[in-house]
């Protein structure tokens, strides 16, 4: 029997996806409380060499649709990453969230013995779909959704672990 790997790739992006989108609207919420340009959350960061807010949302949305397209054999949706506002990231998140959820659960069938090749860097990198997902895909995408939360904690956001786990 072949595996099928749909839970572990749309159930969890989904769930987490929906999660920042709640996380954005804490901020949005935050930035008017407080009387903050909301362009001061979107284009924080950390540290000066790292991605803003809202790059690591475009980069952590592009891993959930790449991975769960990849994994249905699906063709990937080109978005044109130039969100620079709360609303446009929550557009983005939004249209994420459509694309995965209408990929049928039958296309994940073998998914997790599917080849899935990718090139990095100038480097081919080739993964079985399992591999894939858990050891690349998946910590790729919680890097980015992890720094995204930890950019809107840092300026004040009030979020906790159960905001960013979201609804279980």
């Amino acid at each position: 029997m072949s595996s099928n790997l749909h839970g572990a790739s749309v159930g969890v992006f989904v769930q987490y996806l929906t999660s920042l989108s709640a996380l954005l609207k804490k901020a949005e919420a935050s930035a008017a409380a407080r009387k903050i340009d909301p362009q001061v959350f979107v284009t924080a960061r950390i540290a000066p060499d790292m991605f803003p807010l809202a790059r690591q949302v475009q980069i952590a949305t592009d891993h959930a649709k790449g991975a769960s397209a990849r994994l249905a054999g699906a063709d990937i949706p080109a978005f044109a990453d130039t969100e620079a506002s709360f609303e446009e990231l929550q557009q983005r998140i939004g249209k994420t969230l459509d694309f995965i959820r209408s990929l049928p659960r039958e296309k994940f069938e073998g998914s997790a013995e599917r080849d899935v090749t990718l090139t990095l860097a100038g480097q081919k990198f080739t993964w079985t779909g399992a591999t894939y997902l858990h050891n690349f895909a998946t910590p790729n995408f919680f890097f980015h959704m992890t720094t995204a939360y930890n950019i809107l904690r840092h300026n004040g956001v009030d979020v906790g672990k159960r905001d960013f786990i979201g609804a279980l």
